[in-house]
């Protein structure tokens, strides 16, 4: 399942490995085609997530935002997947903590890091 999150306002984990089905994932992510994830949604870490927003090619934004489906304690996540030149970064926060918007800022601070850095 999905694993990380946020507390106190400070990214305390991401994903940093990945399965052999999450590489797969990650893929379809990256796809230039996202066109079925407003219908069918998509998977991250195996947990099935609906499209929010999809703004991954959009410069400077590079941001596709998620919420993910209930768990069995019906708690929901925001995941927000940003882009930078060599890969994609994932985070995801508890939805009673921050909201989608919160954490969309959170990854474009990220992702321009990154990009500024080459990456």
């Amino acid at each position: 399942g999905i694993q990380g999150g946020w507390e106190s306002g400070a990214l305390s984990d991401c994903w940093a490995s990945l399965s052999p089905g999450q590489a797969d994932e990650i893929k379809k992510l990256a796809s230039k085609d996202r066109s079925s994830f407003a219908q069918n949604g998509a998977y991250i870490g195996g947990t099935r997530c609906r499209l929010i927003r999809d703004q991954l090619d959009v410069d400077p934004v590079f941001a596709l935002d998620l919420k993910t489906a209930a768990d069995a304690d019906g708690n929901t996540f925001g995941v927000c997947v940003g882009k930078t030149k060599t890969g994609e970064t994932v985070m995801k926060t508890p939805e009673k903590l921050k909201s989608g918007g919160q954490l969309s800022a959170k990854i474009f601070t990220v992702v321009s890091h990154l990009q500024k850095a080459g990456m």
